[in-house]
């Protein structure tokens, strides 16, 4: 994970993040609540925009021996297969690049479709396979290089997980349609008049998928006065089994290949 980092340090990986920033720009002031949470392989907060006042960057820590979660010099770490939250606690889940450098991305998937609020927002943010960028995955040495080491999820199927897990697709943005040079980068596209004013061709280099969550996990019913006292407060615990997908329907994901 340490050199999907380095990655996102070099000057595309920061075009990369550059471009998308722009993109959530647009998008997350349109999204209220109360909590949103970021879980990404890089450190860098892309959430400036969202007027969400309580807003958690967690980076990803993918060693299965790591600790659940764990304070670094940045803020925290945090598995994405046991995030430190309970259920239907987060208005706005933000998954940045997480898919295609997981071993097992249903799972993730499954994770914050638990974490997430009913109607709250999931906002995935991914490598589409289906253009310039994944082109270049099957062409010689870059099978080795990053980010062409990590599996890229096509929009499509993405989009079919989601419905598996009870969540509404609300939009669907793409960006970076040049090929995945610096030099075809350095031009970052505006985004100041609207999405809605630029192309959205389905094989831009990045995706950002955005869908709601339409179920939520069945709640114990407790007097007010038994509850009165956490009101208002994020519970954040840590998970005491492997995530199960509260709140899918009784269909499932496939298994990871």
């Amino acid at each position: 994970m340490q050199e999907v980092r380095d990655w996102f340090q070099d000057p595309l990986g920061q075009s990369v993040l550059a471009t998308e920033e722009r993109v959530l720009e647009q998008l997350l002031p349109g999204f209220f609540g109360y909590h949103l949470f970021q879980l990404s392989p890089q450190e860098r907060a892309l959430f400036d925009s969202s007027v969400i006042q309580h807003k958690v960057k967690l980076t990803a820590e993918l060693s299965q021996q790591s600790e659940t979660t764990k304070h670094t010099d940045d803020g925290m770490a945090a598995r994405p297969d046991q995030l430190p939250f309970a259920d239907d606690s987060l208005d706005v889940v933000l998954l940045h690049h997480m898919l295609e450098f997981s071993n097992s991305p249903q799972n993730l998937l499954r994770e914050a479709a638990r974490v997430a609020l009913p109607m709250g927002q999931l906002v995935i943010v991914g490598f589409n396979p289906l253009s310039f960028w994944g082109m270049y995955k099957p062409l010689g040495n870059l099978r080795k290089k990053l980010p062409w080491t990590g599996r890229f999820v096509p929009p499509g199927q993405l989009m079919d997980w989601l419905t598996l897990l009870d969540f509404k697709i609300d939009r669907a943005q793409y960006c970076m349609y040049g090929l995945p040079t610096l030099r075809a980068s350095r031009s970052l596209p505006d985004f100041s008049h609207g999405l809605s004013r630029n192309a959205n061709w389905p094989f831009g280099g990045v995706y950002v998928i955005v869908a709601s969550k339409q179920t939520g996990s069945m709640i114990k019913m407790k007097p007010v006065w038994q509850s009165a006292s956490n009101f208002g407060k994020l519970s954040v615990v840590p998970p005491a089994r492997p995530a199960t997908g509260r709140g899918m329907s009784t269909r499932d994901l496939p298994p990871d290949e």
